[in-house]
């Protein structure tokens, strides 16, 4: 496990986004003081993320029949996140994602769990900088820049441009502030939405592609993929859950956040498919015209977050390293030259694999799909015994199993083969 973050997690949870909420989901101290309200509003922070950005390139790229795999894979999720309370239910000692690991499978499970929460976290990360570079470019473009005698890209350009003004921020040991100046994920998604919106009916983009493909087998994975990663805010459920004043509560914010996310989620594909059709990008918000107020509002919105949160996801993954140091090298120098070393790592992945649709289907594919539906219904399998009952749900779980199985070996390949084709 990581080392304990200086702040506490009840007092920032409002402002928190998707990414920032499972940066600091291993931190136990919330108090039991938050109420529904709030914790819905927690909720909603942490599923509405990034990923309303490809939703409609997944949309394009699956055919309009896709859209009933988004809808199953939010009933998935919803279901999922129900076990993870009942795994929380059975012993009042577990306070993070990696405590319901560790009481199913031991050290291993817990090992397992943690594992997949920095290496989402360490791929998003470098999912950020390539949407910054992505979007700056597209707004400021630029030919090749030289460096210290090297010529690089506009775009690498950017990336690198942005790893400097973040690199600062992972400096810090107290992160309290910037995760108030964070902006709340509710807030930034519906920015996000209605300026796009905007765009479409009053500032003449209109909604003339409608769309004829109906189904694309081939697409499916990555479709599929990317919409896994729109619900792939599991690890911190165990902290809003810990949070609340009254857990009985607890399923009823999980269906308020998931219906509420999801009608956003979908309305977002619908509008960008229409908007653009198979023409959309991975990012919706390069297709938009750069003359148009709201056009920029949305881009601007999208630029913000990225630069305020960077520092927040890569604290834990730090905290992790700076533990397999030495006690005696473990000090204010070594803290910076391992968070130096993180975010240089993060630009060079980036500056290599510049392509954010491929990246964020392969995490939603291998990392999303494991924590967020594999990984809830084993340990609640495990823990509750109910593995022992050939029953009605556990059938249910069992073929959620086997569908997330499928998801993440095809989703997985397809988002590889992707990247090294792209390379």
């Amino acid at each position: 496990m990581s080392k304990k973050l200086s702040y506490n997690s009840s007092l920032i949870a409002p402002l928190l986004h998707n990414d920032e909420e499972k940066a600091i989901a291993s931190h136990p101290s919330a108090k039991n003081t938050v109420s529904f309200f709030r914790t819905c509003l927690n909720g909603l922070n942490t599923i509405a993320g990034v990923g309303i950005l490809s939703v409609p390139y997944a949309l394009a790229t699956g055919g309009w029949l896709s859209l009933a795999l988004l809808f199953s894979i939010a009933a998935a999720a919803f279901y999922t996140g129900l076990l993870i309370k009942r795994c929380m239910d059975k012993n009042s000692n577990i306070r993070t994602y990696p405590d319901i690991g560790e009481l199913a499978f031991g050290k291993t499970g817990r090992l397992i769990v943690s594992v997949s929460m920095y290496t989402e976290l360490y791929l998003v990360s470098i999912g950020f900088l390539i949407l910054e570079g992505d979007n700056l470019s597209n707004m400021f473009p630029i030919g090749e820049v030289q460096i210290a005698g090297l010529a690089i890209s506009g775009k690498q350009f950017f990336v690198i441009m942005v790893a400097l003004i973040i690199l600062p921020t992972v400096w810090l040991d107290n992160l309290s502030l910037l995760s108030y100046l964070s902006a709340s994920g509710v807030f930034a998604s519906a920015v996000i939405i209605l300026s796009i919106t905007w765009t479409a009916t009053v500032d003449g983009v209109g909604f003339h592609h409608k769309g004829s493909t109906l189904v694309n087998w081939n697409g499916l994975p990555t479709a599929v993929s990317l919409y896994a990663f729109c619900y792939c805010a599991h690890p911190v459920f165990p902290t809003l859950y810990n949070s609340m004043t009254n857990k009985h509560q607890f399923s009823n914010v999980l269906l308020v956040c998931f219906i509420i996310t999801t009608v956003g989620y979908a309305s977002m594909a619908v509008i960008g498919y229409l908007m653009f059709g198979d023409e959309v990008e991975s990012q919706i918000t390069l297709n938009l015209p750069l003359d148009k107020v709201s056009s920029k509002l949305a881009i601007y919105t999208t630029l913000v977050n990225p630069i305020s949160k960077f520092a927040l996801m890569a604290t834990p993954i730090t905290n992790a390293l700076k533990d397999l140091l030495p006690r005696t090298h473990k000090n204010r120098l070594t803290s910076i030259l391992v968070s130096t070393v993180l975010v240089m790592s993060t630009t060079i992945v980036a500056l290599a694999v510049p392509f954010f649709g491929s990246l964020m289907s392969l995490v939603g594919a291998f990392l999303s799909v494991t924590a967020s539906i594999l990984l809830p219904c084993l340990c609640y399998l495990k823990i509750s015994g109910t593995y022992r009952k050939f029953g009605g749900e556990t059938v249910a779980i069992i073929m959620i199993i086997m569908a997330a199985i499928v998801m993440a070996i095809s989703g997985t390949y397809v988002s590889l083969m992707e990247i090294v084709q792209h390379l």
